[in-house]
């Protein structure tokens, strides 16, 4: 059963000042991680497709936001830092033990 608007909490709404916060979290997870493996290695190419994906939809993020959607930006960035937390579990990238960005190994 859908909620009626003035039913919803806080929680329950994303606002620019929160889809902001988490585009700014991948951001940084992006910039923190760096690759475990050489250039060139299959694991390095693995990498690249993961932040092919991860740089996808965060670019799909900043598009939907920017169009005021912020329903779908939220969803497109949590899918983005997922990419990137999963290449940290794989150990493709490291995470330099950060576990507030990321859930380690």
């Amino acid at each position: 059963m859908a909620k009626e608007v003035s039913d919803l909490d806080v929680d329950d709404v994303i606002t620019e000042e929160k889809l902001s916060h988490y585009l700014s979290l991948t951001k940084a997870a992006r910039a923190k991680a760096t690759p475990i493996h050489d250039e060139g290695s299959p694991q390095s190419s693995q990498l690249k497709v993961m932040m092919r994906m991860a740089d996808d939809y965060a670019s799909d993020a900043l598009h939907f936001k920017n169009n005021g959607d912020f329903v779908r930006a939220f969803g497109a960035i949590n899918y983005a830092h997922a990419w990137i937390d999963a290449a940290v579990k794989l150990r493709l990238l490291d995470g330099h033990g950060d576990d507030t960005l990321f859930t380690l190994p």
